[in-house]
């Protein structure tokens, strides 16, 4: 089964759509709690003349109903359907800690060899402490490589994070697929399904986000904050949940 559709079929309870908000960097959606997605702008072709009647459709839909389209090849339904999903899922405040996937990353990578799919802010600190880091980015910056390459450096590395973006462009079970059964995965990033569904698919461990201030958070993404910003607020907080000890 695909992992969106396990994840999918994994959630329990259902709930009506209260709110869809798509900001520049972030989609969140309000159903049982206020899930996030990347809006993956540079991926969505603005067409200011499109007429998607889909789009006025949300507030029609249940979370549920709205979830499915997390499977969409239109990426701008995905990002909605994802956040969708992470607003049903029933999180297991016994399973998570309040961590930052950077930090730990830094603590499981140190002399080791990194790959990471996408580019986060954290990658030079990663570098001072790890054996090799290679970024693998489709939208690269100095010192990243192609998305080609993740076919060359992922057999190769002790620790693999994979941007959870990876989850609405089809990719994440090809990188996987790559990895060494005695490497450590990790999937991270706000747009991250807190699921231990996910556990079954050969991730170690899960990074993401919890809204804890909607009324706040909603405000922020609307103004089109970035992640960064949007912590700051207070917000949202940082949280990770593992499939066992590391």
């Amino acid at each position: 089964m695909d992992i969106l559709e396990a994840i999918i079929e994994a959630i329990d309870d259902d709930a009506p759509v209260g709110t869809v908000m798509r900001g520049l960097f972030w989609t969140a959606v309000v159903s049982r709690r206020c899930g996030l997605a990347s809006t993956m702008m540079r991926e969505t072709c603005l067409d200011e003349q499109k007429d998607d009647e889909t789009a006025l459709a949300y507030m029609e839909k249940t979370g549920l109903e709205l979830a499915r389209e997390a499977v969409s090849n239109d990426i701008t339904k995905a990002s909605v359907g994802l956040a969708s999903i992470n607003s049903l899922i029933d999180i297991d405040p016994g399973r998570c800690v309040s961590a930052n996937a950077a930090d730990l990353l830094a603590k499981l990578g140190k002399d080791r060899s990194v790959a990471v799919v996408g580019h986060f802010p954290f990658t030079d600190d990663l570098r001072k402490v790890t054996k090799n880091v290679w970024v693998i980015e489709k939208w690269q910056r100095p010192g990243d490589y192609p998305e080609e390459d993740a076919k060359t450096y992922l057999p190769r590395a002790d620790i693999v994070a994979i941007s959870s973006t990876t989850l609405m462009n089809g990719t994440l079970s090809g990188l996987l697929s790559l990895c060494r059964k005695e490497s450590v995965t990790m999937l991270l990033g706000p747009t991250t399904p807190m699921t231990p569904v996910l556990f079954d698919f050969g991730i170690d461990i899960i990074s993401g986000s919890l809204v804890t201030d909607v009324p706040l958070a909603l405000k922020s993404i609307g103004e089109g904050v970035n992640f960064r910003q949007l912590k700051r607020t207070g917000s949202v907080r940082l949280i990770t949940m593992t499939r066992g000890a590391l």
